[in-house]
């Protein structure tokens, strides 16, 4: 798997096209599969319960998915626990069980790389004023930390000089962000948060008083559920243009991704379009029997990564909702799947870290 690894990222993010990824994910999956079968037991039990034989190569579709419900009823590692150096959570409502995602070294290194490749692929090589959308008391209270203070920590990679837009009481602090953006004038800024807290802590509250922070170049990416803001009858376009009303010229750029395969996320380019980069892809499943729906045709997520080496999270069927739109044609120029998220299915947990926080 290093070796693929390696291969792509001496290449654009987004540069593979159908053919190639396709012969390339059939080798590195059925290789991550036979891994996972012959080193994690819980695994290997599905795969045999399902008859399903690891020592023939499989095209994506035919890679056996796991749900991702089950990171949540056991603990499952493709290596010793001796060698696992950190352990992720997924964020989850109070009283709600939460995934555990079990990392070695290798697996952590690999996802900040591949982490690394796509965002520079939007900002640059170079670190930028860091604004993070949140609270520092993120990173030091446990009830907090999780996939939401992991994200944070995971986002400062990209930059420098780093301050926080809210205080430890989740108030915004419109003092120290006017200071921050005076501070960085000239410079392009570079803000991190997630989506509903975005609009709750910053946007509305801004909106309130009546203040405008006027950035002159900045850029913001955010993640999270967006359950909440579709109740209130928010919509990306409202979401946006609400952003560049409070803080000044903003490109926004959403992306989806989850606790069970950090690191290979999908960021939605200026077409609104989520994309798949060479790390990852998509597959969408008919509800009724999880066989392969069509472009333009509505279904079940299913997530796939090269990145997972330590758990067997390389082929996750979510509980998501979505449709993809095209391959290798975007007018972004970005080649690729891309794809439209709905979002969760009915009776589904409610699990994005923006969403939860206030049940907190």
């Amino acid at each position: 798997m290093s070796e693929i690894l390696e291969r792509l990222c001496k290449i654009s993010p987004y540069e593979l096209k159908k053919e190639e990824k396709d012969e390339i994910y059939k080798r590195a999956l059925s290789e991550l599969t036979k891994h996972h079968y012959e080193t994690c037991p819980e695994y290997k039990k599905i795969l045999d319960a399902i008859g399903y034989d690891v020592n023939i190569e499989q095209a994506s579709e035919e890679q056996p998915m796991i749900p991702v419900r089950l990171f949540k009823e056991y603990e499952l590692l493709s290596v010793e626990r001796k060698d696992v150096v950190k352990t992720m959570t997924s964020s989850g409502t109070s009283g709600q069980k939460v995934s555990k995602i079990f990392l070695d070294k290798e697996n952590t290194k690999n996802q900040t790389k591949v982490l690394a490749e796509i965002i520079s692929s939007y900002i640059g090589k170079q670190r930028l004023p860091l604004l993070i959308l949140d609270t520092r008391l993120v990173l030091h209270d446990r009830n907090m930390f999780s996939a939401r203070g992991a994200g944070i920590i995971g986002f400062s990679t990209f930059g420098r000089d780093t301050a926080y837009a809210l205080d430890e009481n989740m108030n915004i602090d419109i003092k120290s962000i006017q200071e921050f953006v005076e501070k960085h004038k000239g410079e392009q800024i570079l803000m991190f948060g997630y989506t509903y807290m975005i609009w709750q802590y910053v946007v509305c509250a801004l909106r309130e008083v009546g203040v405008r922070i006027g950035m002159e170049n900045a850029t913001l990416f955010h993640i999270g559920g967006w359950k909440k803001l579709r109740d209130q009858a928010v919509d990306t376009l409202t979401y946006n243009t609400s952003i560049r009303e409070a803080l000044g010229n903003v490109k926004v750029y959403n992306y989806y991704g989850m606790a069970e395969q950090l690191g290979s996320v999908f960021v939605e380019c200026e077409y609104g379009h989520m994309h798949c980069s060479n790390y990852s892809d998509v597959i969408i499943r008919r509800t009724g029997d999880f066989s392969v729906a069509g472009f333009n045709e509505h279904g079940l997520i299913e997530l796939v990564s090269l990145l997972p080496t330590s758990y067997p999270g390389h082929v996750l069927l979510t509980e998501d909702e979505g449709e993809i739109l095209g391959q290798d044609d975007c007018p972004c120029g970005r080649k690729g799947k891309y794809f439209k998220i709905y979002g969760r299915i009915k009776g589904a947990e409610i699990r994005g870290c923006s969403d939860t926080y206030e049940q907190h």
